[in-house]
């Protein structure tokens, strides 16, 4: 159907609708069982949400529920290592599909240490890092950053999360101490894993996330924070990213179904952005074989098959 960016449309009958046609899936796909605080996730539950350039939003089921978010925390990694070093991050990280498990250790030392991108798990470390190298306690100045372009300042790290992410985390210290060895980590290695870890255990609910998405659904400025976080030029150069690398090794099939760049984790979120016109947030904890969620790919197909709302 025709529209034009920030048109409103029936979301709560939309939501519903969209619902519906989630039933014959509802039930199937597995949980993050490598990371035991998230093993023991009811995976039936599911929400969505979002919000709109014009300051409306929409919250559907346990679209208020506050959840791990995992690997979408890279999304605000990459922003800030933007922020403070703007193109030249891209001289330490590729910005290419991995093609990969997003924990590949292979790939990395195939590739002399330069990560395919800043989504995967070695990619995001070295983001980790540059942030690190500019702040005294980038924990701290992450959670204050996420706060302000989400409007909630309640939000905090999961310490249970960030202790099982750590204790599970053997591949992940590998792929650190290889970034290390070939130059590409230059602080402390425990120190990076260590903030890596508790971004990745960041609790948000899907109206937090698609409020805190806003600034690249409106050219770098936050609606929320009425702050100019990232330029016009750098909310596309993420975006762009987020289309082609967003979704592990699942990024071509996402952009053929949904339409629209997008940012997953393990702990069952999505959240996908349309420029000029909303960025909308999913959550379902059961993971489809690409560690994705499975309802929460399928809703945002379907969002965007109801609404005629996409990137093309």
């Amino acid at each position: 159907m025709p529209f034009s960016a920030g048109q409103e449309q029936d979301y709560p009958q939309i939501f519903e609708q969209i619902v519906r046609e989630l039933i014959p899936l509802r039930g199937k796909g597995k949980v993050a069982n490598y990371i035991p605080a998230l093993a023991a996730v009811d995976p039936n539950q599911f929400g969505i949400a979002l919000q709109t350039v014009g300051g409306n939003h929409h919250v559907h089921g346990d679209g208020e529920v506050l959840f791990s978010i995992q690997s979408i925390s890279k999304v605000f990694t990459l922003t800030l290592a933007m922020c403070f070093e703007g193109d030249g991050i891209w001289g330490r990280v590729g910005r290419e599909p991995s093609g990969n498990p997003f924990n590949s250790l292979v790939q990395l030392e195939y590739e002399h240490g330069i990560p395919r991108n800043p989504f995967i798990n070695a990619g995001a470390l070295v983001m980790t890092d540059i942030i690190m190298s500019h702040v005294p306690n980038a924990k701290e100045y992450l959670l204050a950053f996420v706060r302000e372009i989400s409007g909630n300042p309640k939000l905090q790290y999961d310490p249970v999360v960030a202790a099982s992410e750590r204790d599970a985390g053997h591949r992940n210290f590998a792929l650190a101490h290889f970034l290390k060895s070939f130059g590409n980590i230059l602080g402390d290695v425990d120190a990076v894993l260590d903030t890596y870890f508790h971004q990745c255990s960041l609790r948000m609910s899907c109206l937090d996330l698609a409020r805190s998405f806003m600034y690249l659904a409106n050219a770098g400025v936050s609606p929320i924070s009425g702050r100019q976080i990232i330029t016009s030029r750098q909310a596309k150069r993420i975006n762009a990213v987020m289309m082609t690398c967003g979704l592990y090794d699942e990024g071509g099939d996402f952009a053929y179904r949904v339409g629209m760049p997008g940012k997953s984790g393990v702990g069952g979120g999505i959240v996908g952005v349309l420029p000029g016109d909303l960025a909308i947030a999913t959550w379902s904890p059961a993971l489809n074989p690409n560690h994705n969620s499975l309802c929460g790919a399928m809703a945002l197909e379907l969002f965007t098959t109801f609404t005629g709302r996409s990137v093309f």
